[in-house]
């Protein structure tokens, strides 16, 4: 009996999981981001191993330890054993699954060639297995959500994307052009708009809004001219997005309005896709995922309200699971 192991390798953080035929999940593991246009390759690669190590390490524990999984079955148990290979690429060449049979990697920037060939040239040799497939996070938010039915998922995490496929084999994107260029309605982009509200709101060009005191207790400065000198990554501006939200529930006009600006943004990724597939006058599904879209009803009424005036029979969906369990199944149903 082969077993299988999906993972998604996100921008904030990566989790793996690993599971027998049937799809029950016999082992979990999380390790950092692992975005590879963001942290590099090598940081991508070692956040990669390092939650397949701790997946494949709980499988052994429960092996071991039959109190920590009672119900584990003897075959599903035999799927691992001890050997010190130094081909070995999981658990400090320690432990290792005897017969690996697909591997599903989602991650951000492998719809670009030579990411692609980078990081499956390098999954072949690290996690042996008789398959590999390196696919987008997008790919596997989309599967969790609604496994191989044509669809489209928009995520909004650290940064954002739209994907979409066809049920035809053909898949498509919209943004997700980074930091920089893009990544509009994100995390990262609700982050900085925060700070340049703030800034303005100091300076006297802008609203009055609550937001730079709220960043100046977060980032532990004295004021709000201070965040310069931090030179905040994608990641640490990402994570001041609560803040933007918690001033909208106490009615700051300024945050309101960073959330319905982020929802409008957000469906525009959405309405291109479906114009682009010829849907906007049919029914079809669109996944809200990433932590945006679950942390804010109030970004995700705002996305809702601009995709149904222009598509008034999308069937909007918030992404519930998450999106490792995408790459499993698509490990286990290849």
């Amino acid at each position: 009996m082969a077993c299988y192991l999906g993972i998604d390798a996100g921008g904030t953080r990566t989790r793996a999981l690993v599971a027998g035929a049937s799809g029950k999940i016999l082992g979990r593991g999380i390790a950092g981001p692992a975005n590879p246009l963001k942290v590099g390759f090598a940081a991508c690669e070692r956040q990669i191993l390092r939650a397949a190590n701790q997946a494949v390490a709980a499988v052994y524990d429960r092996r071991v330890s039959p109190r920590l999984n009672p119900s584990l079955k003897k075959e599903e148990a035999a799927l691992v054993h001890r050997r010190y290979s130094p081909q070995s690429a999981v658990i400090d060449r320690r432990y290792s699954i005897s017969n690996l049979g697909t591997v599903v990697v989602g991650l951000a920037g492998v719809d670009r060639p030579p990411v692609h060939r980078r990081l499956l040239r390098w999954l072949t040799k690290a996690i042996p297995a008789r398959r590999h497939l390196l696919t987008s996070d997008a790919a596997i938010a989309l599967a969790a959500a609604i496994g191989k039915r044509p669809g489209i998922v928009i995520i909004a995490g650290t940064g954002s994307i739209g994907y979409a496929e066809d049920g035809r084999g053909r898949a498509y994107r919209a943004g997700g052009w980074g930091t920089l260029y893009d990544d509009a309605g994100s995390g990262f982009d609700l982050g900085r708009k925060a700070i340049v509200a703030a800034l303005r709101d100091y300076d006297g060009r802008g609203d009055r809004t609550v937001l730079g005191r709220k960043i100046c207790r977060a980032l532990k400065i004295h004021d709000i001219t201070e965040v310069i000198l931090k030179a905040l990554t994608p990641q640490e501006t990402a994570a001041l997005f609560p803040l933007v939200l918690g001033a909208a529930r106490e009615h700051d006009a300024v945050a309101k309005r960073l959330c319905l600006e982020a929802g409008r943004e957000l469906a525009e990724l959405a309405l291109a896709l479906a114009t682009r597939l010829g849907w906007r006058r049919r029914e079809f599904i669109v996944v809200m995922a990433g932590g945006v879209f679950g942390a804010s009803a109030r970004i995700r009424r705002s996305f809702s309200l601009a995709l149904h005036s222009a598509t008034p029979r999308a069937r909007i969906v918030l992404l519930r699971r998450p999106a490792v369990e995408g790459a499993l199944a698509l490990a286990v149903q290849s």
